[in-house]
């Protein structure tokens, strides 16, 4: 006599059912934190870049990378910067957020606030390429950095004393950045979407949707 096959029983095939969805929840929940864990150290860094300046300024009375007393005010390891030309000492970061050139303020912007012990990592001024452990580099990567200058070049001007920006950054963490700390709005605010990729400067902000979540973009900050 032949033996009848046992399948599974609705019970059996229930508890499957909700175990996957819970083995699911779980992974979903767990990407989730880790997401919102990326977005939190990226509002961290434009904070913290922030609090460096300030405090360099309240301590020397110049701003750094700025400072034109740099080796008197943080030691002989110091550089003083020499580019732009005639921008020393005049109240202003010059040179671009991602600039690769080592004299330009904005370079030398790390140095100063490392030597004068407000930020961690080498003072020694590298080859400014991303493997390059003098450059600064967010949660995704990016190069993080900070000017004094102009970051927009359309007709309505974005007025702010420095802007701290940060590069290759996924549109879904820039999104949800900008819900986090500003207007949640991409194109206005004290946070603003400048370009695909990175960029020193933009005509344009970008307003990114869901579509977009898979670029990855240059965001910057206004102060």
């Amino acid at each position: 006599m032949r033996q009848r096959q046992m399948g599974f029983t609705l019970v059996e095939i229930a508890i499957v059912l909700v175990i996957i969805g819970l083995l699911l929840g779980g992974v979903l929940k767990g990407q989730e934190l880790v997401n919102s864990a990326k977005v939190k150290n990226l509002a961290n860094d434009f904070r913290n870049i922030s609090t460096f300046v300030y405090a360099y300024q309240d301590k020397y009375r110049a701003l750094p990378g700025d400072d034109s007393a740099a080796t008197a005010h943080i030691g002989a390891a110091a550089t003083v910067a020499t580019t732009p030309a005639a921008g020393l000492a005049n109240g202003r970061v010059n040179g671009t957020w991602n600039s690769t050139t080592v004299t330009d303020e904005s370079v030398l912007f790390w140095q100063h606030v490392r030597l004068a012990g407000l930020a961690t990592g080498t003072p020694t001024v590298g080859d400014l390429s991303l493997g390059d452990e003098y450059v600064p580099k967010n949660a995704d990567g990016g190069r993080l950095g900070v000017t004094g200058e102009a970051v927009f070049t359309g007709a309505t001007p974005w007025a702010a004393n420095f802007y701290i920006c940060s590069s290759n950054i996924q549109g879904r963490f820039a999104r949800q950045l900008d819900t986090t700390v500003d207007d949640g709005n991409t194109t206005t605010g004290t946070m603003r979407v400048m370009c695909i990729n990175e960029c020193a400067t933009s005509a344009a902000y970008v307003d990114l949707t869901p579509a977009n979540d898979a670029s990855v973009y240059t965001v910057c900050v206004g102060n």
